[in-house]
């Protein structure tokens, strides 16, 4: 990999797993000047606490940032669908000469009055933290008021990057954990943590659990419900999916509650048995809990195995590019495409810490670039270099992928199809068989080098 055409300061963002004998340079703020595809603290605040479907969410700021993350998520709800309006002070010039408290006021007074939440956010966006509005004064206020929480998250979009948005809506989550009662939660519980109930994708998991006899209390936060979220201190196990948006949380909780939490994920078989058995694991106490595990995961890997097989006929020998928000998505992307007989020739992430990256190396195949806080340019430059066939991002590398003439798959937040369990593996190869062998590429000149 020639490193001439790249900014110096990028250099040890980039590393081909042979040349990874230092740490990757992940982690940090984004280089100034460069097109990062992270977001704002607001962006990262608001896409863990949105799927909170009883919740009145409140964005103090201009219009802009409202609409920015209006209904982002493909994260449904079983009952109230307050998460999937947008509510905004929206604060013109006139407000950031003369303070918005008034407005935000009289907003969260009608949004109360109205539609009779079970609790409020109030987001701060970058204008506030200019102006200096009191978020957490009206915020009790209000909370006096109407006797509901009315949660001020400390989310000033120019604070950080998107994933310290994911710990102010850990601290704001946690505000409200420890505040409702725990009667009749069962010895064998859990929360589940990281599930945003993509397209259903927590009442899958919800249900396997439910099969081999642990109750769930919470879901944080898809399809959440805030009376379910108070009394999630009465779990006896959180088990955190995506582990950056909430292993602040889990830490937090087992600090206070001394409640346990095992990392697990969803994708892929491998990985989704692997994190049933580990909860089943954990309660060693009662051994029918394994072994409905092992009967479920006989039963549904039995189920698709003749069609798995077919899917890997038609893809093996592809190669495949990984850029995904978390990089633990990204550990059961690789083993899921190398299950199909694709192999990963590029993986990178937007929040990977260290030890994430130190995984990611040991499971990428030689010859395999890793990448932290990708831009547009060095993605394409790579995909290019490399030959690939398929991209798995999301809605934001959708383009590219059609630019550059290969298959993708949408394996971020916006997507209508589950992915996670059993059911969402079979759809995830369903869905990269049908793109990746689309006939349209044949009319591209991209994979030949030709105009992008």
């Amino acid at each position: 990999m020639e490193n001439r055409t790249l900014l110096k300061e990028r250099e040890k963002h980039i590393l081909i797993k042979e040349s990874f004998n230092t740490e990757i340079n992940c982690d940090k703020p984004t280089l100034a000047g460069s097109v990062s595809q992270r977001a704002c603290v607001f962006c990262g605040s608001r896409v863990v606490l949105y799927p909170i479907a009883d919740a009145v969410h409140l964005v103090h700021g201009p219009i802009g940032c409202a609409a920015y993350t209006w209904d982002i998520r493909g994260s449904l709800s079983s009952g109230p669908e307050l998460h999937r309006l947008s509510f905004s002070t929206d604060l013109t010039e006139n407000e950031v000469i003369h303070g918005g408290e008034k407005k935000l006021s009289a907003a969260l007074d009608n949004l109360i009055s109205t539609y009779r939440p079970k609790a409020a956010f109030v987001y701060s966006t970058c204008i506030v933290g200019i102006i200096g509005d009191d978020v957490d004064a009206i915020c009790k206020k209000l909370s006096s008021r109407y006797g509901i929480p009315v949660i001020s998250v400390d989310s000033v979009g120019f604070q950080g990057t998107k994933k310290d948005g994911y710990a102010a809506a850990c601290n704001s989550l946690f505000k409200l954990i420890g505040t409702g009662s725990t009667a009749n939660i069962p010895k064998h519980s859990i929360n589940i943590m990281g599930e945003f109930n993509l397209a259903g994708e927590a009442w899958i998991i919800k249900e396997y659990y439910r099969k081999i006899g642990i109750h769930v209390v919470s879901t944080m936060t898809g399809d959440g419900r805030i009376e379910e979220i108070c009394r999630a201190h009465g779990a006896s196990l959180n088990i955190v999916q995506c582990s950056g948006s909430m292993m602040q949380l889990a830490r937090l909780m087992e600090e206070k509650y001394g409640i346990p939490y095992i990392r697990v994920s969803y994708f892929g078989l491998e990985d989704v048995a692997l994190s049933l058995y580990s909860v089943a694991d954990f309660f060693e106490d009662n051994p029918v809990i394994k072994q409905n595990a092992r009967q479920l995961v006989f039963e549904e890997i039995t189920k698709q195995q003749k069609e798995m097989e077919f899917y890997k006929s038609k893809l093996k020998g592809k190669k495949a590019a990984i850029y995904v928000g978390g990089a633990f998505k990204a550990f059961s992307l690789i083993k899921s495409l190398r299950s199909l007989g694709i192999s990963v020739v590029l993986a990178g992430s937007q929040t990977g810490n260290a030890e994430d990256y130190k995984t990611l190396r040991e499971l990428c195949d030689p010859g395999t670039i890793i990448i932290d806080d990708a831009n547009p340019a060095e993605l394409s430059k790579f995909i290019l270099q490399k030959k690939t066939d398929l991209f798995i991002g999301g809605v934001k590398e959708r383009p590219m992928a059609m630019k550059l003439g290969i298959g993708f798959c949408d394996h971020n937040h916006e997507r209508q199809i589950p992915l996670a369990g059993f059911e969402g593996n079979l759809n995830f190869a369903k869905e990269i068989c049908s793109s990746l062998l689309s006939p349209v590429w044949k009319f591209t000149k991209s994979r030949e080098g030709g105009a992008i």
